[in-house]
């Protein structure tokens, strides 16, 4: 069984994921961690639960999922693994912050690790992650399932009756139509969806009920 802690983080309330398992191996998922508390928190939490970080995973390349990617990188030697499509957006974290928050960040140190496709895997303890590619909201968008545990992570691709927004550069509507309807086919009804941002949902409930999704 997995163990799942969530962090709500930045300006922008963006869900940042622990997951581990009873070997202590943990991954952590879009690491938006940007006040120091939130970064203090997150990476006290790991140490306290004595926790063995392995991967850090973005589901896309967007600043409000990958503040704290440095701070891991400091913390844990911990370099971030996305998909390669949003390339572009990775590699320019602090021009992104700039432009679309008006912020200013310190330049990032982190480094890309790996750059992920569709039906990688990734393990970390006794358990397996796969990587299913839902562009749309960005071009390297990725779903995130553990199959074993009938959860998924879904970034900002499917949310809680909505979805990711296409507006933004890079977005495409035609491929978020796409990726939703690729969703619905390969997911149980049961899986967990854990989103990017907002509550928890299931497969089951976003077919019941979210406007985008219901036939």
């Amino acid at each position: 069984m997995i163990q799942i802690k969530r962090f709500i983080c930045n300006p922008l309330q963006e869900n940042c994921y622990v997951v581990s398992d009873d070997t202590q191996e943990c991954v952590i998922i879009d690491c938006g961690a940007f006040f120091q508390a939130e970064k203090d928190a997150l990476i006290n939490y790991i140490r306290n639960e004595h926790l063995q970080p392995v991967h850090l995973i973005a589901t896309h390349g967007h600043i409000d999922h990958n503040f704290g990617n440095t701070a891991l990188f400091n913390a844990f030697a911990l370099k971030v693994e996305i998909c390669g499509e949003d390339a572009n957006l990775i590699e320019h974290l602090n021009e992104q912050a700039a432009d679309l928050l008006g912020l200013q960040i310190e330049p990032s140190e982190a480094q890309v690790g790996r750059w992920l496709k569709h039906e990688d895997t990734i393990t970390f303890g006794h358990h397996t992650l796969k990587v299913l590619q839902t562009p749309g909201h960005t071009p390297g968008s990725a779903l995130i399932y553990c199959e074993e545990e009938n959860t998924c992570f879904s970034g900002d691709t499917l949310f809680r009756m909505s979805i990711g927004r296409t507006d933004l550069e890079g977005g495409n509507w035609a491929q978020m139509e796409q990726s939703l309807t690729h969703i619905v086919s390969k997911l149980p009804k049961e899986t967990i969806v854990l989103s990017g941002h907002g509550p928890q949902s299931t497969i089951e409930d976003e077919l019941m009920y979210n406007p985008y999704l219901r036939g």
